[in-house]
């Protein structure tokens, strides 16, 4: 073992001991809790011993059932290690237990799905299990589930997880229907959710884990409003989905001194010239255009903007995280894009792609963030930490996947890397940039 890997190995047990301190008062430079950034904190005086013991592998417990010749998950020929890729459906899609702690957390996957829904599942379970053997191991036990992909199977699994009474969290489901059900249920007893559905808004009690539109929106606004712009316009298509962008956009704009001038809602089939006109005859001079496109693409709102001459010298055009969700378009060149690095998964990488032989990308990263993030409150207040004044804390949380924070309504807010899209690629811009 190298020195620099023994001193990683080192900051990260010391982060189980000195999780308390980060949650209840010792905060970064940023003012976030440092409770999932291991190379922020040092070993605490007189516990280098502890720090120092080496990372245990977390321990795997699988039910019993028919010999297949699979190999037990744990053992190295069934890990990704060997095979370049995700751990197998075949391995990883009975309910697994990993860990041995007091406090009781459920995840619920999609294991066994197929195509990419499962396979980003069996890559969530990947950064769960190496959280586990970094973090949460003697902390937790974490009972998996295979949600099979299916929403109503996952909606049942979540249902009984939270009123078994043994849970103290749940980590999932993945499925945006079984977590739009469970946000509408009501109860005040009932253990957090940290859901993993893309494009989730949340509810009181189950909190999104993923960026989201409106997030990304707010982070490039807010990006822009830094640079001295005031006067913004947001375009986004019409839908449930349009008041949560308005508003995280306008209160992104309001830290800054700047003001969202007029939001207008567009239908995807108009072609993009309407919403444009429409912008041309109620704005005058404005200093941005945010694009949200949901679900679809952009490109006819874009082909419309720069036939205006968006963007130009005086009007910087915003795009969000979901543009990219497609290959980058001409059109896209020189907007600015808040979104999560794909390339960098902060202080996990090396050890993750060390260990299961493929480089990891947010889905690992976010299964990781959970899985430390709930060893951290367990660690530091117990089996009965997992309580709205710990989650909901303003100052956040910092993980592999930046720095975040969860609100009341179960949205999150993230600060993210800020991107120009320059030559058909996102350059860096800014390391940072938060819409909060």
């Amino acid at each position: 073992m190298t020195r620099a890997t023994d001193l990683r190995r080192k900051r990260w047990r010391a982060l189980a001991l000195a999780v308390a301190a980060a949650l209840y008062g010792c905060q970064s430079k940023s003012g976030a809790s440092d409770v999932l950034d291991p190379t922020a904190i040092a070993a605490p005086a007189g516990q280098a011993g502890a720090a120092a013991a080496p990372a245990q592998q977390a321990s795997v417990e699988t039910p019993s059932s028919p010999a297949s010749g699979t190999p037990a998950l744990g053992s190295p020929a069934s890990g990704s290690a060997t095979s370049g890729g995700p751990t197998s459906a075949a391995a990883a899609k009975a309910q697994l237990t990993l860990g041995t702690g007091p406090t009781k957390v459920a995840m619920l996957l999609p294991l066994s799905a197929p195509g990419s829904t499962g396979e980003n599942g069996r890559k969530m379970y990947d950064g769960a299990r190496l959280a586990m053997a970094d973090l949460g191991d003697k902390l937790l036990t974490l009972t998996i589930e295979d949600t099979r992909g299916d929403s109503g199977y996952a909606k049942d699994l979540a249902v009984k997880a939270i009123t078994s009474g043994t849970a103290k969290a749940v980590i999932g489901p993945s499925e945006l229907a079984a977590a739009q059900h469970l946000a509408k249920l009501s109860g005040s007893k009932r253990p957090p959710v940290l859901a993993l559905a893309d494009n989730f808004a949340g509810g009181p009690g189950v909190y999104s884990v993923r960026l989201s539109e409106a997030d990304s929106a707010a982070a490039g606004a807010a990006g822009i409003a830094g640079k001295g712009a005031r006067k913004f316009v947001l375009m986004v298509p019409a839908g449930a989905d349009s008041s949560a962008v308005e508003s995280r956009v306008a209160n992104a704009l309001s830290i800054y001194g700047a003001t969202l001038a007029v939001t207008l809602p567009y239908s995807p089939t108009d072609g993009g010239a309407k919403v444009v006109s429409d912008m041309s005859s109620l704005v005058e001079a404005p200093d941005a255009v945010v694009v949200a496109c949901g679900g679809g693409s952009p490109t006819a709102v874009l082909a419309a903007l720069k036939a205006k001459g968006i963007p130009g010298k005086t009007v910087t055009l915003i795009g969000t995280d979901r543009w990219l969700e497609r290959p980058v378009d001409p059109l896209y060149e020189g907007a600015y894009i808040a979104t999560l690095d794909e390339s960098e998964t902060g202080p996990i990488a090396d050890r993750f792609k060390a260990t299961y032989n493929y480089q990891p990308d947010v889905n690992v990263a976010y299964a990781y963030d959970m899985v430390a993030l709930s060893a951290g409150i367990a660690s530091a207040a117990g089996p009965d930490g997992f309580n709205k004044q710990v989650l909901e804390n303003t100052t956040g949380f910092r993980g592999s996947t930046g720095l975040f924070r969860f609100r009341s309504d179960g949205s999150s807010q993230r600060s993210m890397p800020f991107f120009k899209v320059e030559k058909g690629r996102l350059k860096l811009v800014e390391k940072q940039t938060a819409g909060f």
